[in-house]
């Protein structure tokens, strides 16, 4: 899975790249955007992205400042930034309190599961991609542009004179 704190923090910033292009396309209207009565808002949703990596990463031991309160932004910009700061902050913890070795360790989550530190990297990386794909619907209803997360949008491929269909 990893081999080393590089392959972690590479893997990381690159999931980070990929979300932070997603948050930068909301506005602020879209973050009242709902999804179903009883579920979160696409801010909601949002935010919950900017708060995981203290939820997740701070709870395998890593200390580093992330939001943590639960109320969401009224700003677009501000929630994009929140991600940004909170994930450069994450990975400088990384390089700073991990070494290759803490990759042959596992740590006890929210104590009721063991995760190796990869496993609970790759599972972070999930976490985010999972609300990220919930998050790019949530956009589409909301009536904004999605940006190409793993390949071109409709409107990426559109733009490219490729068929709708791609």
């Amino acid at each position: 899975m990893y081999n080393s704190i590089q392959e972690v923090t590479e893997d990381l910033l690159n999931e980070a790249y990929l979300t932070q292009k997603v948050l930068e396309a909301l506005s602020d209207a879209s973050l009242a955007q709902p999804s179903a009565a009883g579920h979160r808002t696409l801010g909601e949703l949002a935010w919950h992205l900017v708060t995981a990596h203290g939820a997740i990463l701070g709870e395998a031991g890593l200390k580093f400042e992330a939001p943590v309160e639960e109320v969401v932004p009224a700003s677009a910009a501000e929630l994009a930034e929140s991600y940004k700061k909170a994930s450069e902050a994450a990975v400088s913890a990384i390089k700073s309190q991990w070494t290759d070795a803490t990759l042959q360790e596992s740590r006890n989550m929210w104590g009721m599961m063991e995760f190796t530190v990869p496993g609970l990297i790759a599972m972070f990386i999930r976490h985010q991609a999972h609300h990220r794909g919930q998050l790019t619907v949530l956009m589409r209803l909301a009536g904004l542009k999605v940006p190409g997360v793993y390949g071109p949008s409709q409107e990426e491929w559109a733009a490219m004179g490729a068929g709708a269909g791609q």
